[in-house]
């Protein structure tokens, strides 16, 4: 049998081969600044959301969610549609008293049909039942779909937290009808683009089994933005170097690992995926079933190449 060292060159080789079926994506990156009717939008529900959040009406902000929208909550399986997430929002508030909320956002995006703004957000709760007090810090990445006259609707909104928790049991709610997404039928292969991310994820399932950061981070763009669990952002390939190098040093052994997608909405230059994982590990005498989601914004390079532009990941 041969040694299985040579699957990483091998696989890179053949991604290079696929890739090079696609010519004529590259083309011009640079962004459109943001609409003044937009940044306005997001303003005002930026102000909304703090005070839904202090006093604990969700009504505040659910009049800006598409009937769609698609919660991607760190500790929690996805809240599909409007009438879901205000079941979500409503359990939150039963669950905690938050005595402080602020979130400021880092940048905002004009991806053409979308808008994307990520940024930092913290949060003081009280458990209303045990009256124990958390606070809470993390990153928040949400998209935006354009309408009609400056309108805009947010379609999707995932976040995590910068630190380890020890009671994550308490930001789960089972009374939310929710999905585990990872268990769900995947996007089909049916265009360059999703045959592409197909490659793709199958090169960076081999990166991420065989601790691999030097393939690994070849996966971002070098002025990308990584939003991991458990530490703050990392801005810049470097930094997301960086931050792998220390990662893999805690991560188990991947007997099996699926890295897939269940939507990708394509944007010129720029893609959307709506990623999730099943990752079958042991670590010693441990072993277990772990899925997760994430958001990564793809970007056309000038050589043709998609590279991770911005990414964020949560756990279920």
């Amino acid at each position: 049998m041969k040694s299985t060292s040579n699957r990483v060159p091998l696989l890179a080789a053949g991604l290079i081969a696929i890739l090079g079926a696609f010519p004529g994506f590259a083309g011009e990156t640079k962004l459109t600044p943001v609409a003044s009717e937009h940044l306005a939008v997001l303003e005002k529900f930026r102000t909304e959301h703090v005070k839904s959040m202090q006093e604990g009406k969700p009504e505040k902000v659910l009049i800006y969610y598409a009937e769609d929208v698609r919660l991607m909550p760190e500790y929690q399986e996805t809240v599909l549609g409007k009438a879901n997430a205000a079941i979500y929002w409503r359990a939150f508030a039963g669950r905690f008293e938050v005595n402080g909320y602020q979130r400021d956002e880092i940048e905002i995006l004009d991806l053409g049909s979308r808008i994307v703004e990520y940024g930092h957000f913290t949060m003081k709760l009280t458990r209303r039942d045990t009256a124990q007090e958390n606070e809470l810090a993390g990153k928040y990445l949400d998209i935006w779909e354009k309408f009609g006259n400056g309108g805009l609707s947010l379609i999707t909104a995932g976040w995590n937290y910068d630190n380890p928790l020890t009671w994550t049991d308490a930001l789960r709610f089972t009374e939310v009808p929710a999905v585990r997404i990872a268990f769900q039928g995947r996007a089909p292969v049916k265009d360059d683009v999703s045959f592409e991310l197909a490659a793709l994820n199958r090169l960076l399932e081999v990166a991420v089994s065989q601790h691999d950061v030097a393939l690994w981070s070849q996966f971002y763009a070098d002025d990308s933005v990584l939003m991991p669990n458990y530490v703050p952002l990392c801005d810049g390939r470097k930094a997301v170097h960086h931050y792998l190098e220390e990662h893999v040093k805690y991560l188990p052994i991947f007997e099996q690992l699926d890295i897939r997608n269940d939507r990708i909405d394509e944007l010129g230059n720029y893609v959307i995926e709506y990623a999730s994982h099943v990752a079958n590990w042991r670590n010693g005498e441990s072993s277990g079933v772990n899925t997760g989601k994430d958001l990564r914004i793809w970007r056309r390079e000038p050589d043709g190449a998609l590279k991770i532009f911005r990414h964020i990941g949560m756990y279920d």
